[in-house]
């Protein structure tokens, strides 16, 4: 299992006219084909990569271009990329040209570089650019749809009648994720407002595993796939910011994440179209239907399901544990986007906010608390305070 593979200055800017974030679309000229352009805020411009994913892929190689801008203007733009490189079509590699060339014909050229104009006018980013050997290409890409309020169609349910539900289906064929409101899925490193997962990995990574290694007994070695997973799913139920999202093999437990930061004086005030939402993903239908690609710089967009070694996490087993790795920002939308009238992968169940007391009484009964998913002494005390803090 493998998780790596491998500007603009204005003071009126406001967060429609931004750059950063994940643009996804398609792209025309030669060898037109989709574009993934992903963008990060630094602190005097922006940068990323764009992946331009060729329609024909035998006679046009797909390409990585590394990008910085020279401020932070939007409603008008120029840089020249900082580089271009191939993807090899076998690896999923980004490699030098030398090493990619002979899958394609003696007479196809690689570009160095790209000169970039481009425009940001409210929801949509506008670009256009010309290489050093004359390929030329534009682009109109709508920003991402994933902080607008979910479209998908959901259940509405009591506690009991959720219980029955869940009580019918097939046993660790479907995920569950509890949330305490209808949000649309996506990662904690999405809804940071990040985007490039090459930064991700050569800056965030590295300063946190120098720090976390000073504090953990075992040394995770993050050229090794499955102690790089390890290491992620680590970091992430200790609420760093990853390109991972959580579910649960467990209905139930779903539900504790859900009501879980309910406070119960707001529930109890709480109106009957107050709700909570458990997401449930037809995993088996998913991992039949799409590759199951565990890269996390995939040139493509990706959504895989992976159960990571619990190195150092008492979490994951209570808690049923089970993490998607994905590159896209918003997952709802890519979900969707992949269904038809008879497959669906992605549903939901709405509860009341009201019904918190029950639930979480329901869910001690079943042995479901904070002291038994958060063993040490947080997870204790959270669930004393629910315990002696009932009134």
């Amino acid at each position: 299992m493998s998780l790596v593979q491998s500007s603009l200055s204005s003071p009126a800017i406001t967060t429609t006219d931004k750059l950063n974030s994940q643009w996804l679309g398609r792209y025309a000229g030669p060898g037109a084909g989709r574009i993934i352009l992903n963008v990060d805020e630094r602190d005097t411009a922006y940068e990323g990569v764009a992946y331009l994913l060729p329609d024909d892929f035998k006679t046009f190689p797909a390409s990585a271009a590394s990008f910085r801008t020279t401020d932070k203007q939007t409603a008008h733009f120029q840089f020249r990329t900082t580089s271009v490189m191939p993807i090899n079509p076998v690896s999923l590699f980004v490699e030098p040209w030398d090493k990619v060339k002979s899958h394609f014909g003696d007479n196809v050229a690689f570009s160095s570089y790209a000169d970039v104009t481009g425009s940001v006018d409210g929801e949509f980013l506008k670009l256009s650019w010309k290489s050093d050997i004359d390929a030329t290409g534009e682009a109109a890409l709508p920003r991402s749809r994933a902080d607008k309020p979910s479209e998908l169609a959901s259940l509405k349910k009591n506690w009991s009648e959720y219980k029955d539900y869940v009580g019918s289906l097939k046993g660790r064929r479907f995920l569950f994720r509890g949330q305490d409101g209808p949000w649309r899925l996506r990662t904690s490193f999405h809804r940071r407002g990040r985007a490039d997962l090459i930064r991700f990995l050569n800056e965030d990574i590295k300063t946190l595993h120098s720090h976390l290694m000073l504090r953990t007994k075992h040394f995770f070695k993050l050229d090794i796939p499955d102690e790089l997973g390890a290491f992620f799913n680590l970091v992430q139920h200790h609420g760093y910011p990853t390109p991972l999202l959580d579910w649960t093999y467990s209905p139930y437990v779903a539900a504790f994440f859900a009501y879980r930061h309910v406070i119960r004086e707001n529930s109890r005030k709480a109106k009957a179209d107050e709700t909570v939402r458990i997401h449930i993903l037809d995993q088996m239908q998913w991992k039949r239907d799409n590759a199951q690609i565990l890269l996390l710089l995939f040139p493509g967009i990706n959504l895989s399901i992976g159960e990571f070694i619990a190195i150092e996490n008492e979490r994951m087993i209570p808690q049923q544990a089970v993490s998607t790795l994905s590159n896209v920002d918003d997952i709802e939308s890519y979900i969707r986007s992949r269904e038809s009238d008879d497959k669906k992968y992605l549903s939901a169940i709405d509860l009341p906010v009201a019904e918190r007391d029950r639930v979480m009484e329901d869910l001690s009964y079943m042995g479901i608390t904070a002291g038994s998913l958060f063993p040490g002494l947080d997870g204790t005390c959270e669930e004393l305070r629910e315990r002696n803090f009932s009134v």
